[in-house]
Formats: C-alpha cells, structure tokens, sequence
C-alpha cells in the first residue's frame, strides 16, 4: 500500500495536497493528532479493504500539543512493518504572512497573543521530525495552486516506478534560491541569451536560444560534468533509501541557460532509464 503524510506551514498549501491526493483515489484524513497515527495505521492495514490501499494523512501544527509523540508514533510505524513517505510544503516567511493577512484566517499558533511571524517560526521548530525526513519537500512561494497538485500527483505516481525519481527544475536567483532543493547548481557564469536582442524573450525550449549555447564549450563542459557528478553519486543517495531528489540549477532570471539545460538533464537521465520530472519555476 502507499501511506503519505501531508505536513507543512500553516499556509504553504496542505489542503491543496490532500485534494491531490483525494482525486487520485487516495483515502485521506486531515489534522489527525500525532498519537493516533499508530492506530489509524493498523485499521488500514488490517481493513484488507481495496478502497484503503493508498491512504493520506494530514499532520500539522493545529495539533501542537499532541506532536511531541510524533517521533514516537513514526517510529510505531516501521516496527509494524509499514513503509511511509513525508510530503513537507513550506514558503518563505513574508510569503506566509502576506497570504495569512490576504485570507483573514488566524494561524493556529497565534491564539496565545503570539505574533504572527514568531507563530511561522514557532511551528517550523515544532514540524522539524517532520520536514528533516521529508521524501518531498515543496517550496511553494512561487508555486501555483496547478503546480502543486502537479507536484504532489507525480510524486504519489512514483510509487508504481522503480529507482528514484528526479525533479530538475529551473529558476531564478533575483527571486530567490527554492527552498525544497537538495541540489542547487549556479549556472550565471555561463554565457547570458538575454544579451542578445533576437533571444532576449525567447526562452531555453526555443530553438534559437538552444542553439546559441550549445554551440559554446563552456555550456557543454557545464551539461557534461554534472552528468558525470549526479552518476557517481545518485546511486549512493538510492543506497540511503532515497527514492525523490530534486537538482535546481539557477541563471539569473530562469529564462534561458537554466531553462535550456534542465531540459538536457531530464531528458539525458530520461533516456537512461530515470523516472525523470521537470519544473521551470519562472515559466509557470
């Protein structure tokens, strides 16, 4: 069976994931209190019920006081033999605040007199058993609604595909570096299309742009060695029981060289056999 817990910031989208995962079939439950996951674990697999096979559960800071038997209730689940995999969705912090503001809803840390930027923080600290063994972890400060359940479909879709999968995404560093990645590569001291007029609006997947970096060693010798690195090492990570990376590579403004070479990578590692995803944060 596949068994998801869906955690995260108040804020970052966890209702949108657990409709993902309800569409896709998925039995879910949310705001289910730590010391309960045990118990709701058992009931699925002892129910030998069809419907139960992929189920979800929702784990976040509305039950703070119950979180403390968090570890305690994850660890419950492995003795009973029961595999599971972390969804964790964060945001920056401005982010959070600017969406909690636009919805009037309270986040559930403040009701104490808390502040509301010292609630977001107070609740990173308590989800961290949560977030430090996330399988996917999602940034959605420049994620669109679309875009997340995307996401979080492909991920619950990597269950039936052997290996691991990889997310290549490709972004910007003036809107910030994403904080779900687990590899972040600079790709600035490529040479910029933007500099050329003909290619200024053109993006990486045209192939005017395309042609004008593959023609440059420099872009290949890029596209070459972190071929060779992701090789030598993504099997080490797959030894540790990693079955969900993702490898951003950065430009300046996600239009054009991080564009182009995520493409080459996903479709390289395709070719090889790779479960192999791709997001460009800044063509969303």
């Amino acid at each position: 069976m596949t068994f998801l817990i869906v955690s995260g910031l108040s804020g970052s989208g966890k209702s949108i994931a657990l409709q993902a995962l309800e569409d896709m079939g998925f039995y879910c439950i949310d705001n289910l209190p730590a010391a309960l996951l045990p118990h709701f674990a058992r009931q699925i697999m002892e129910s030998g019920r069809d419907e139960l096979r992929n189920a979800a559960v929702g784990i976040d800071a509305r039950t703070h006081r119950f979180l403390d038997a968090l570890p305690t209730g994850l660890a419950q689940l492995e003795s009973i033999g029961l595999s599971y995999r972390i969804i964790f969705l964060e945001a920056e912090e401005s982010v959070l605040v600017t969406r909690f503001k636009a919805t009037r809803r309270k986040h559930p840390l403040t009701r104490r007199g808390i502040p509301l930027l010292d609630g977001i923080r107070q609740e990173k600290a308590l989800l961290v058993p949560l977030s430090a063994n996330a399988a996917l972890r999602v940034d959605t400060t420049h994620t669109t609604p679309h875009e997340l359940r995307h996401l979080v479909n492909n991920f619950a879709r990597s269950d039936n595909t052997e290996g691991m999968t990889l997310m290549f995404e490709s972004f910007g560093f003036k809107n910030g570096t994403p904080l779900d990645a687990d590899f972040v590569f600079d790709v600035r001291c490529l040479p910029n299309p933007y500099w050329e007029a003909d290619l200024r609006k053109l993006t990486g997947l045209d192939p005017p742009v395309m042609a004008f970096l593959e023609k440059d060693k420099r872009v290949q010798a890029m596209f070459g060695q972190l071929c060779d690195f992701l090789e030598n090492w993504l099997p080490s990570f797959e030894a540790e029981h990693r079955s969900y990376m993702t490898i951003a590579l950065g430009c300046t403004g996600g239009q054009h060289r991080s564009v182009y070479l995520v493409k080459r990578l996903a479709e390289y590692f395709s070719r090889k056999g790779v479960n192999a995803q791709v997001r460009h944060r800044e063509l969303a």
